[in-house]
């Protein structure tokens, strides 16, 4: 064999052991694997999750920005333990702070701060400090990671809720989730909870408040209601509405012992419930963890659509 064709041979087993190798990574691209899996030496594989239904709305609390408005902070530093005068502001589609806003539960803001792994609560009730800025006196307990959610609705706009990140500097080890009760004591109340969370629909549940084992039954008012109700969703902390069930002087709605609200949540998993309610001048806060499951045995089964018969269900 002449030079010429020895060089032809060489470059066409080039050409075939390259070819092979391509032939193989896509194979192990099409079986979802990583290069390291694909040759024997990786330990795991990488999926990509299924994108959310077009046009199913993002729960509250998971963006900082929506619809033009964005929720900015201007205190940058908290030490855990001590009292920071955290300011922050809430800009609008034009840019600028917004100044208007629509009272919603007695109060035109709602700021919320739970820790990342939510054995931290705190309802705070910021004051306007002039231009759109807010301003409240808020104290980390640990270090760690938190989340501070804004709830609100500016004048001529929805209601939404903004959320982002607070850091406190420090060693700190995350918790895990309270286990799950029905039961939640503070200072020497108890708060009984009643009722199911299902996925997909609006739940009913009510808690009972007693004290030294009597209901109690003269609840004062708190923020347009006998209670008021955080749900957080555990893992990402997506922040849902809930919505009392009557009001103080409607003719219908006790003073206690039993609190009603309505919740939807949209998804299966773990959840925390924190509820505020007042009683002799005092606000308190009696936390749950909750679990949602499927929909109950009694529960009317949605209409399969002419999709999900041909190709199966899909969970939403």
């Amino acid at each position: 064999m002449n030079a010429q064709a020895k060089l032809g041979a060489y470059l066409l087993g080039i050409v075939v052991i390259f070819g092979g190798a391509l032939g193989a990574g896509r194979a192990a691209g099409a079986a979802g694997l990583t290069p390291e899996a694909a040759d024997g030496h990786g330990t795991h594989t990488t999926t990509t999750p299924a994108p959310a239904p077009a046009g199913a709305p993002v729960p509250g609390g998971l963006q900082v920005s929506q619809d033009g408005y964005t929720l900015t902070p201007q205190t940058t530093t908290v030490e855990p333990g001590r009292s920071t005068d955290f300011r922050f502001t809430v800009t609008g589609p034009d840019g600028r702070p917004v100044t208007g806003y629509r009272v919603q539960h007695d109060r035109k803001l709602h700021f919320i701060v739970v820790s990342r792994d939510l054995g931290s609560f705190q309802h705070l009730h910021p004051r306007e400090a002039g231009g759109g800025v807010w301003s409240v006196p808020l104290t980390l307990p640990e270090a760690g990671s938190y989340r501070a959610f804004a709830d609100f609705a500016p004048e001529g706009g929805n209601g939404m809720t903004l959320g982002t990140d607070l850091q406190a500097a420090g060693v700190y080890a995350p918790k895990a989730l309270p286990e799950a009760s029905r039961t939640s004591t503070v200072d020497g109340y108890t708060v009984t909870l009643d009722g199911d969370l299902v996925p997909g629909r609006s739940s009913k549940i009510t808690l009972s408040v007693t004290k030294d084992g009597r209901p109690v039954t003269d609840l004062q008012p708190y923020l347009g209601a006998y209670g008021h109700l955080v749900a957080l969703r555990g893992g990402d902390l997506a922040y849902l509405h809930v919505h009392p069930d009557g009001e103080p002087g409607d003719g219908r709605t006790a003073p206690g012992p039993g609190i009603t609200f309505h919740t939807e949540v949209p998804s299966r998993g773990d959840y925390r419930l924190f509820l505020d309610f007042q009683h002799g001048g005092v606000v308190r806060t009696a936390d749950f963890t909750v679990h949602a499951g499927q929909a109950a045995p009694d529960a009317t089964p949605p209409t399969p659509t002419p999709e999900a018969g041909q190709h199966g269900e899909h969970a939403h």
